[in-house]
């Protein structure tokens, strides 16, 4: 067994739970490759050829560094607030990649001006003294973790001092910021965007940015292939639902057990609004629903506005699990197979790769643990109803590719101790089976998505 992770806490990721000290391995390593991820930009701009890196936007760089080292030595972890923001991780990656291009691209300059926006927030939160010059993007002058300010062109002065932000646009008057203590934002300028905060799932665990804001929250995702969006800012009429739907996800994480509200708490670092999916209406006030992760932007999940909050819930469970499984294989291999697109998976129409197998089949699990104990709980045969059609449906799908995963000679000794774990957690659900006629319903449906997939990609693949 590998000594990157104790056995017992592969043991209990198995089994799609983990208690915060477990869970903690996972967000540690994931903070210390943010960190060295932002040194390889460092790095990478200082031996970027002067057709790539300019002198004048590589003293530039350096001097948003410094101003990062000062935030840092000021206040670690308000500084660290904004480095470990889940969507640096997009904007990092992206601007190592322009750096180490053989020529200069289109964006390398905008993506070079975030550090300063980065550098900012940095030392607003630390209580650091600055004065830089930025750029908006798209209208917006984005603060990460903050806010943004509503600026038609550039270049802006931001001026802190004494916990006050000051917005000078050019041509027009300027705007004042006022900093709280607790790095939340105000102002009596319309301008002003501040960042909506939700609750903390629970006390201590830290509130969480409803992040409309930021330019990276969708840049590169591929969300645009398959007709997905990142939500404009929102209006106070979804800003409304959110925070009602949000309210209600703390005792229903609960009713899931306490691993559940562990890996909320732990785990989830911000939330990106995405637009209404496509056919849901103009208005988005539909129940359909999308929601998503980007393993470069850990700890943040991508969901459009949840039409409930046991939906929300459910999306909550769903998507920290991939979050969960991608840190784990960042820190362990699990297996060798190839990234060929054959396998079978009910939940999708199309061919599925080895890894995404896997994490369809880990998530589903967790919604189908998740499902039967809150139809174990509910009060209401309506509320029960759903939840067992929920959890029959999500343990049929993973029945019908847990032999695919155990039978792969790819999967290293730690992949192996998952995927053992996760037909224990199965099996385990046998004990108190869903009504006949659900299970009946949720066989047919996965028999059908079979036969119709075979007809579509071919019956030669497993």
């Amino acid at each position: 067994m590998s000594t990157a992770i104790p056995d017992h806490v592969l043991r209990e990721l198995g089994r799609t739970e983990g208690d915060a000290a477990s869970l903690g391995l996972l967000v540690r390593d994931q903070d210390t490759r943010r960190l060295l991820l932002l040194r390889a930009v460092l790095d990478a701009a200082s031996a970027a050829p002067a057709t790539v890196c300019p002198p004048p936007l590589l003293d530039r760089l350096r001097e948003d560094w410094a101003l990062l080292e000062a935030a840092e030595r000021t206040d670690r972890a308000a500084a660290r607030t904004v480095l470990f923001h889940p969507l640096a991780g997009p904007w990092a990656q992206r601007l190592l990649g322009g750096l180490t291009a053989p020529a200069a691209g289109p964006d390398l300059l905008a993506d070079l001006a975030h550090l300063t926006a980065l550098a900012a927030a940095a030392a607003i939160r630390a209580g650091v003294d600055f004065t830089v010059c930025l750029g908006p993007r798209d209208g917006l002058l984005s603060l990460p973790t903050l806010g943004a300010a509503r600026v038609d062109a550039g270049p802006v002065e931001l001026h802190c001092s004494g916990g006050e932000l000051t917005v000078r646009p050019a041509d027009v008057p300027p705007l004042t910021v006022r900093i709280q203590s607790d790095g939340t934002t105000g102002s009596a300028d319309p301008r002003w965007l501040p960042m909506l905060m939700l609750p903390a799932v629970l006390p201590g665990s830290g509130a969480i940015p409803l992040d409309d804001l930021d330019p990276y929250r969708t840049l590169g995702s591929g969300l645009e292939e398959h007709g997905l969006s990142g939500a404009d800012p929102i209006d106070d009429w979804e800003r409304k639902a959110w925070i009602e739907s949000w309210s209600g996800i703390e005792p229903l994480l609960r009713i899931g057990g306490e691993h559940r509200l562990a890996e909320a708490a732990v785990l989830l670092r911000c939330m990106v609004p995405l637009g209404p999916p496509p056919g849901s209406g103009p208005t988005g006030r539909s129940a359909a629903h999308c929601s998503g992760t980007r393993r470069e932007a850990f700890g943040a999940i991508l969901s459009s506005k949840p039409a409930t909050a046991a939906y929300f819930t459910s999306t909550l469970v769903h998507e920290l699990q991939h979050t969960k499984l991608a840190a784990l294989c960042a820190l362990v291999p699990l297996h060798h197979e190839d990234a060929t697109p054959r396998h079978f998976a009910p939940w999708r129409p199309d061919p599925r790769p080895f890894d995404g197998l896997l994490q369809g089949a880990y998530s589903h699990l967790a919604l189908a643990d998740y499902w039967q104990r809150f139809a174990l709980n509910a009060q209401r045969v309506t509320h029960r109803d759903l939840a067992w059609a929920e959890h029959a449906r999500c343990r049929q799908q993973v029945g019908a590719v847990l032999p695919v995963l155990a039978g792969s000679a790819s999967l290293t000794v730690e992949g192996r101790v998952l995927v053992n774990e996760m037909i224990t957690l199965y099996h385990r659900l046998e004990d108190s089976p869903p009504p006949t006629g659900h299970l009946a319903r949720a066989e047919a449906y996965v028999a059908t998505a079979k036969v119709i997939w075979q007809q579509r990609n071919g019956s030669s693949r497993s």
